[in-house]
């Protein structure tokens, strides 16, 4: 750590007369410890200082004002090469690891695409490009190797479990389950290869959960920007009678997007904490939005109550808008400075999941309905589990959240549910990808 960004800080938290020097070493001691997490996490040293002022300038006044009078440090980060030729060079380092990765990644999906059966294939999807996204942390934390060998095993042991299965034919429900819910089963269990294999800490948990947001929204941004530029190139070729559809959608589209998976990954560690996340920032701008989404839900259900009762889409629907809804108070509490006091954002966070938990309700018992009336199948099962373990989270994030805001808890206990409770999702999806088929007749 930088003894003299250090000593530059604190003499700028001197001038303010309201500080005795006792208050000075406090908040000198709480930004040391950030910086050595930051440090930990993958940071260089200058990235971890500047991260950990620009949060405590959530915090405390005196540190914001700092932060504004160096933020021009922050934005040449994003856009000038480090002046220290070591940190440049590990930095091109990462970038040509993940390209290679990404290439790797890419040519193991197309190898998959021309040597595997089609059934195979489906069930092997996520298998064939994750293990290229771990390789990529697996290097970047200096993991051990135990770790990565636990990793590699039980990449290995699904993909030998989903290959064996006696599945029905590729209509089959509890295929279908098995390769939805593989790649949650997968990425967490990466996870544990992000966080450097200390996944007990519920600090790196949540790390991990402030990447994965990072992750989707710049994969969708790479995804975005590709499939504009496919279409740009299909339209070219048209352009000269050139017919290139096969290799444009059976070539590049695949591989371009098992190597996105790498890519944004390398992006999302290069930029990550310099300004503030993205995730968070739509957390907030969709919450209200989505509250008056559940709102009128709930009052569309009210006016017609049957039609809960027989539309299946429906309740699927239901259930995307309900992990929505816990992936926008994830990130808003992932984003949210420990000490400022509970806002208006607060309370509207604590009103979408109590919004939330009435919608599951009426979705529940929709499902109970159905199923007491047809019978249970794999996909109402698996819809009702996924229904009831969103319940418990939601009730007691609102619990938490409403504790929070009446000023009787601190956020931290709503960050260490969120991170206790993740380890209950993956537990979930490896129940339904290995113990589904078998229990429901691989029908």
């Amino acid at each position: 750590m930088s003894e003299h960004q250090i000593e530059q800080w604190r003499k700028h938290v001197q001038r303010r007369a309201t500080l005795t020097n006792d208050d000075v070493a406090e908040l000198e001691e709480h930004l040391r410890g950030q910086v050595d997490d930051l440090i930990a996490s993958g940071l260089t040293e200058d990235e971890a200082f500047l991260v950990a002022v620009k949060r405590m300038g959530s915090v405390d006044e005196l540190s914001r004002e700092f932060a504004i009078e160096h933020s021009e440090r922050l934005w040449k980060q994003l856009v000038l090469t480090a002046d220290d030729p070591g940190e440049s060079r590990a930095r091109g380092r990462d970038l040509w690891l993940a390209i290679c990765l990404g290439v790797g990644a890419a040519l193991s999906l197309r190898a998959g695409l021309a040597w595997l059966d089609e059934d195979v294939f489906v069930r092997l999807v996520s298998v064939l490009v994750l293990p290229w996204v771990v390789a990529y942390f697996a290097w970047k934390r200096d993991v051990s190797a135990r770790t990565v060998v636990s990793v590699a095993a039980g990449y290995a042991a699904v993909a030998a479990l989903l290959v064996a299965y006696p599945f029905h034919d590729e209509q089959s429900d509890t295929l279908l389950l098995a390769v939805i819910h593989t790649p949650i089963l997968l990425w967490l269990l990466m996870g544990v290869v992000y966080v450097g294999g200390d996944w007990r800490s519920g600090r790196r948990r949540m790390d991990f959960i402030r990447f994965t947001g990072e992750w989707a929204v710049y994969y969708f941004l790479l995804a975005a920007g590709g499939g504009l530029l496919l279409a740009l190139a299909g339209a070219t070729f048209n352009a000269v009678n050139i017919d290139a559809a096969v290799f444009l959608f059976e070539w590049v589209l695949p591989m371009g997007a098992a190597g996105a998976a790498v890519i944004a990954a390398w992006l999302v560690e290069s930029k990550q904490n310099v300004i503030e996340n993205i995730a968070p920032v739509l957390a907030r701008v969709f919450s209200p939005l989505t509250v008056l989404l559940l709102v009128a839900l709930l009052i569309a259900f009210a006016a017609n109550p049957d039609v809960i009762d027989v539309e299946r889409e429906l309740l699927i629907l239901m259930t995307v808008i309900l992990v929505l809804v816990l992936a926008l108070w994830l990130y808003a509490v992932s984003a949210r400075p420990p000490q400022a006091p509970a806002g208006l954002a607060d309370w509207l966070q604590v009103v979408l999941v109590v919004t939330a938990i009435l919608v599951d309700l009426v979705v529940l018992i929709a499902m109970a309905s159905r199923i007491a009336e047809l019978g249970l199948t794999p996909n109402r099962a698996a819809a009702l589990g996924l229904n009831i373990l969103l319940l418990v989270n939601l009730a007691v994030s609102a619990w938490l959240g409403l504790a929070f805001v009446r000023g009787r808890r601190p956020v931290a206990a709503l960050e260490r549910w969120q991170t206790d409770y993740l380890p209950v999702y993956a537990a979930w999806a490896a129940v339904v990808v290995v113990l589904w088929g078998p229990l429901f007749d691989w029908a």
